[in-house]
């Protein structure tokens, strides 16, 4: 199998570990049904800009750890880095680069406002993009206008 199917094995497994109760902000099925969805967006976005498919599908998967593993959607991002690359590393399937870059992603997926990596730029694109999919609110103007971004890209 490949790293992705891996990585998204081991997120699933970790989630069943959590407690669904209504103190989270998200319940697990969504966790569960984002980090899939959301990693196949990435993909395709990385795909239309000649980008690394497969990282990107990943970081796309990853991206809220910290969130899955708090419950909790404040500062969820920042909070999720250190866990994210801790989890990364212990796969053994990334080098010290791979691994610093998806964790980043997690740290700076939240400040849709901010320019960053590209990998950074594709997880926040598919994120937004997945959210809209679901009917999840975009209560953020960086989010919106992200969304506008993303859709001009996708269908000109």
């Amino acid at each position: 199998m490949n790293r992705l199917f891996e990585i998204q094995v081991k997120l699933l497994n970790k989630i069943n570990t959590c407690e669904d109760n209504s103190s989270r902000d998200h319940s697990l099925d969504w966790e569960r049904i984002h980090l899939v969805s959301c990693a196949k967006v990435g993909e395709l976005l990385a795909l239309k800009r000649g980008e690394n498919a497969e990282l990107a599908a990943i970081a796309c998967s990853i991206h809220d750890y910290g969130r899955i593993l708090s419950g909790k959607q404040n500062n969820h991002a920042e909070e999720g880095y250190g866990p994210a690359k801790e989890f990364l590393a212990e796969t053994g399937y990334f080098n010290e680069e791979e691994t610093e870059m998806l964790s980043q992603a997690v740290r700076n997926h939240s400040s849709k406002e901010k320019v960053g990596t590209w990998l950074e730029e594709i997880v926040k694109d598919a994120d937004v993009l997945d959210c809209y999919q679901y009917g999840m609110p975009l209560e953020r103007e960086e989010q919106r206008k992200r969304l506008s971004f993303i859709v001009k890209e996708l269908v000109g």
